[in-house]
């Protein structure tokens, strides 16, 4: 894959067709998981370490650790939050190592984990995001971690989002990152309307969370980059760029 190129994941069961070589992974779970892990990290937890499975994560009890649970949008009974970013304050989390399972986002995250780096994108730290991106000579993979393999809207439009912001004519983009920003340019005037018809963010109305929706639009409140270290997700230390 040369020269440099951004592509578009739609769905994490496309992922065994994707090259990890030389790459990239941004793993984007917008409503809610990566957005809650970016500011988790922001507000001074230690590490988040994703898991897939709701035992793998009960495994880690008694360790000190913060236990996290969501599946179908709801909190897992018996953990001690989900993924709703208002559990992850610094009176909460801070020096915290918090171990997550969620529905669509850490299983996404462990499908990366071949690329030569896996981080977080969400629109609380888009900006920080994209200029870390253009400075790497790596090929870019956007992964959106979609509904239960499902392609979802939310997901979608953020990885037009950045895709829009990293493209440069010397820039190969495959076919779903066109369509991608595609969406992004109609989306971009009112990013809440838009989503609204998103099947998941009517999923969280019905649920009576509308303000994780609102909360996760935000852009530009974290500068904080998670990244997989091993099997923990901590900040990026941005003075030592990735080789």
């Amino acid at each position: 894959m040369s020269p440099k190129s951004i592509r578009v994941c739609l769905s994490p069961a496309l992922l065994p067709f994707y090259e990890f070589d030389d790459t990239i992974a941004v793993v984007i779970d917008i409503f809610r998981a990566t957005s809650s892990m970016c500011y988790g990290l922001a507000n001074g937890a230690r590490a988040i370490i994703p898991v897939e499975e709701l035992e793998e994560c009960l495994s880690y009890r008694g360790n000190g650790h913060l236990l996290a649970a969501e599946r179908d949008g709801q909190v897992v009974a018996g953990f001690d939050f989900g993924n709703s970013p208002f559990s992850y304050t610094r009176e909460k989390v801070a020096g915290k190592t918090i171990v997550l399972t969620t529905t669509n986002g850490t299983r996404a995250i462990q499908r990366c984990a071949r690329a030569n780096a896996v981080v977080l994108g969400s629109f609380l730290n888009i900006t920080v995001l994209t200029d870390w991106l253009k400075n790497q000579p790596h090929h870019i993979l956007l992964v959106c971690a979609g509904w239960k393999n499902h392609f979802n809207l939310e997901d979608t439009v953020f990885a037009g989002a950045l895709v829009h912001r990293l493209k440069t004519a010397d820039v190969d983009l495959d076919d779903a990152a066109h369509a991608a920003e595609s969406l992004y340019r109609e989306a971009q005037g009112d990013l809440a309307s838009y989503l609204s018809k998103a099947s998941h963010s009517k999923r969280m109305q019905h649920l009576h969370i509308t303000q994780d929706i609102a909360f996760c639009l935000q852009q530009d409140q974290v500068s904080v980059i998670p990244i997989l270290n091993g099997y923990e997700l901590v900040s990026l230390t941005l003075s030592h760029p990735l080789q």
